[in-house]
């Protein structure tokens, strides 16, 4: 008569398969760890995917006839079954619950603008009253500070469902938020990249955002880390890549444009701003000049890609007086400002058709 104990059952078990596996029961952990032995008697509980699992008699049945052939014909067996436990899986919450549009406002190079489109485009959205923010995600070089006159604000936090948040600035209709407003703006920013990404984040995820229908962030130029932990952090809705006419713009916007559109990133691409499309003396509006490159390098892009040129912006001395005064020239009544109102309306309408096309941009997953 074999004594009874548990490694002597186990042992028996591993030679049940379940059928069609070409594995054992044991290995496929459908015995539980309650197995009890008591004199002669043995019970513990077998475990299937499912209660209407079609092999589950004939299991049992095997299981007990296995038992008795490796301890003896008197054992009594008695097997109870159950279905698994599956942990629930935890639907992941949205960094901004409130936000119903992100958008990245972006460009290949520096210089061509981008911060004065993103800054113009907002307040652009926020006159037409739409509910807007703008990040200032360019933590090496933050410009959107002095655009908006907010060199000097002083930034709070309070509480919301039990976390402190920071509060952003507000101004024009659109809320800020900056690293420019946690540095001194005569030092430079030294950091790494994973301090950088570490900041940006926070400016993200620690800001009560509220919400909002459209969040811009003005992105730092070229292809970079931040635009990694951007990816990686939100979704997307879509990218505004702004260039000027110029060959090296073209060529760096291009690269851009390949980015977001990559398929490990997929982020789509809303158009294109041509910005400083031309010079136009303020005194002689109707004429233009073409400093930089002509529309028709512009569009050829834009053919490239099938994207849409959303705005062409003129070249106008008062867009970065304005700037540098920290007043948006598009609340005033100029050519310019018009420029801007128009790509205000043309994104809200690209955004419109991408959204009747095509699903939520999800957050590029890391493995």
């Amino acid at each position: 008569m074999e004594t009874l104990y548990p490694a002597l059952i186990i042992d028996a078990l591993s030679t049940v398969r379940y059928p069609g596996s070409g594995k054992t029961i044991v290995e496929l952990g459908m015995v539980e760890d309650d197995i009890r032995i008591n004199g002669r008697h043995v019970d513990f509980t077998l475990l299937f995917d499912k209660d209407t699992d079609p092999f589950k008699a004939s299991l049992v049945k095997s299981a007990q006839a296995a038992i008795k052939l490796a301890a003896g014909k008197d054992v009594d067996v008695e097997i109870r079954t159950a279905a698994r436990r599956v942990a629930p899986v935890k639907e992941e919450k949205p960094v901004l619950p409130g936000v119903k549009n992100i958008i990245a406002v972006s460009s290949g190079k520096g210089g061509v603008g981008k911060s004065t489109v993103a800054a113009n485009l907002a307040v652009a959205l926020a006159a037409d009253g739409y509910r807007v923010g703008l990040l200032d995600a360019d933590i090496y070089g933050p410009s959107v500070p002095k655009m908006f006159g907010l060199e000097n604000a002083e930034i709070y936090m309070h509480e919301v469902d039990g976390k402190n948040l920071i509060i952003p600035a507000e101004r024009y209709g659109v809320k800020v938020l900056s690293i420019g407003f946690l540095i001194d703006p005569a030092s430079a920013a030294v950091w790494r990249g994973a301090m950088a990404s570490n900041a940006l984040k926070q400016l993200i995820e620690q800001a009560d955002w509220g919400e909002l229908d459209y969040f811009l962030i003005d992105m730092p130029p070229g292809t970079s880390d931040i635009h990694l932990t951007l990816v990686q952090t939100l979704g997307i809705t879509g990218a505004v890549v702004v260039t000027t006419p110029q060959q090296v713009a073209l060529a760096d916007a291009r690269k851009g444009i390949s980015m977001f559109r990559d398929s490990k990133i997929n982020v789509p691409v809303l158009g294109i701003v041509d910005n400083m499309a031309w010079f136009t003396p303020e005194k002689h509006p109707d004429e233009k000049y073409f400093l930089f490159g002509s529309e028709e390098d512009v569009d050829a892009l834009a053919q490239e890609f099938d994207v849409p040129v959303l705005a062409r912006i003129p070249l106008v001395a008062a867009v970065g007086e304005h700037s540098d005064a920290g007043k948006p020239i598009v609340l005033e009544p100029t050519m310019s400002a018009q420029a801007f109102v128009h790509l205000a309306h043309e994104t809200v309408d690209a955004i419109d058709r991408r959204n009747d096309n095509l699903p939520p941009t999800t957050k590029v997953k890391v493995h």
